[in-house]
C-alpha cells in the first residue's frame, strides 16, 4: 500500500473520530437539504451521522430500483440514505478501505434493516483505485456516487476509468469533491494534514474536465459549486493564494455524446413528475420549468432521453438535421469564484 493510502487510513481511522475533529471546512457538508433527504436523514443511526465527512449532496433523483455504488462510503451515511430511496427492489454497495469506518457502517446494518423494513446494503473493504479486485462487474451499476473522496486517491484517472466501466450505458457518476483553481505544488501534496483535509489532493478543475473526457465521460456537467474558505489560519497560510471549491458533477455514460453542444432542433418539456413538481435541474446551466418547452443541444437531449430521467419529459426532434453549433447552451464548467462563503 502506498504512503498516501496509509496516511488517509490513519487520518480517517485514528486522527478523526467525529465530524467535529476536522481542522477545516473542506470535508464538511451543505446545510440545506431537500425535504425528502431531511426525512430520510432522520432514520439514520446517530453514530453513522457523527462520523460522516462529505462536501456536498451526492443523491440525485429518480432512484427507485437502482443498483448504486458508493466510492469511499466511510461510516455508511450516504449508503443508508440511498437504501431508503432505491427501496426494497434496489441495491446499494459501499466501498471503503478504512477498518474503523467500515466497522461503524457494518455495526448498524441490522438497525437500518429494521428501521426501513428491508435490507439492501452491503459494504466491501477495498481501494477505490482497484475496484475490479472486489469482484464488481462491468456495466452493472445504474448509478455511482462519491462524497469528497476522489481527491484522496493517488490515481484519480483510474477511479474515473473504472467508474465508467462499471456503469451501464445510460447510467451516471454523480459526485461531490474538492477542486482547486491551479495545480497543487508537491510540497503541499506531501503534507498529511492538508491531504487528509481534502485540500492538497484536490484536482485542478481543468485537469478533472480533461481526465473525465479522456476516460469516456464526454460532456461533464456541473450541478453545484461552493467556495471553500478553510477557516484555519495556519492551513490558510500554507495554501497561500490557492482557491478551493466544493463542486458536484454528474457524468453520464452515453453513446454518441459530442465534444461540443450541437444544434439539431431538439426541444424538451418537463412534466413536473420528478421530486420537485415545478423545476428540474439537470445541471447549473440547464434548469427546466414544468410545462415550458425548452430548446436543448443534442447532448442534453440524450442525457434526458437515454437515461432513467426519460419518463419526466416530453421530447421533440431527432438527429437527422444538424443546424450547427448550439449557442444557447449555458456553460456548465468551472466559473471564477464569486466571493468567499463556507460550504457548511
Amino acid at each position: 500500500m502506498s504512503q498516501i493510502h496509509e496516511q488517509v487510513q490513519d487520518y480517517y481511522g485514528k486522527e478523526l473520530t467525529k465530524s467535529e475533529d476536522l481542522k477545516t471546512n473542506a470535508c464538511c457538508t451543505i446545510k440545506h437539504y431537500p425535504t425528502h433527504i431531511l426525512e430520510a436523514l432522520k432514520n439514520i443511526h446517530d453514530e453513522v451521522s457523527a462520523k460522516y465527512y462529505g462536501c456536498g449532496l451526492t443523491i440525485p433523483t429518480e432512484l427507485t430500483g437502482l443498483k448504486v455504488l458508493d466510492l469511499g462510503s466511510g461510516s455508511g451515511r450516504d449508503c443508508y440514505l440511498l437504501s431508503q430511496l432505491v427501496g426494497a427492489t434496489g441495491e446499494v454497495v459501499g466501498v471503503d478501505m478504512t477498518d474503523e469506518q467500515l466497522a461503524v457502517a457494518n455495526a448498524h446494518i441490522d438497525y437500518h434493516k429494521e428501521k426501513f423494513g428491508f435490507g439492501n446494503v452491503k459494504f466491501l473493504k477495498g481501494n477505490i483505485e482497484r475496484l475490479f479486485e472486489l469482484g464488481l462487474e462491468e456495466n452493472s451499476f445504474d448509478l455511482i456516487i462519491s462524497n469528497c473522496v476522489i481527491n484522496l486517491a493517488s490515481d484519480k484517472k483510474q477511479v474515473l476509468q473504472d467508474a465508467f466501466k462499471l456503469l451501464k450505458v445510460g447510467g451516471e457518476f454523480y459526485f461531490s469533491d474538492v477542486y482547486s483553481d491551479r495545480r497543487i505544488p508537491q510540497h503541499l501534496v506531501n503534507d498529511p494534514v492538508l491531504y487528509g483535509e481534502c485540500l492538497s489532493g484536490a484536482l485542478y478543475w481543468n485537469d478533472f474536465i480533461n481526465l473525465s473526457k479522456e476516460v469516456g465521460f464526454t460532456d461533464p456537467r456541473m450541478v453545484e459549486e461552493e467556495p471553500i474558505t478553510i477557516q484555519n489560519k495556519e492551513i490558510e497560510e500554507k495554501c497561500g493564494d490557492i482557491e478551493f471549491n466544493s463542486i458536484t458533477y454528474r457524468l453520464f455514460k452515453l453513446d454518441d455524446l459530442e465534444k461540443d453542444c450541437e444544434d439539431y432542433g431538439h426541444k424538451v418539456t418537463y412534466l413536473g413528475t420528478d421530486e420537485d413538481p415545478e423545476t428540474f435541474v439537470l445541471d447549473n446551466g440547464h434548469i427546466f420549468q414544468k410545462g415550458q418547452e425548452t430548446a436543448v443541444c443534442g447532448n442534453s437531449y440524450r442525457m434526458l432521453n437515454e437515461s432513467r430521467l426519460k419518463k419526466h419529459f416530453e421530447f421533440q426532434g431527432d438527429f437527422s438535421n444538424h443546424k450547427g453549433f448550439f449557442f444557447a447552451c449555458p456553460p456548465t464548467e468551472k466559473k471564477e469564484s464569486t466571493g468567499a462563503s463556507s460550504c457548511c
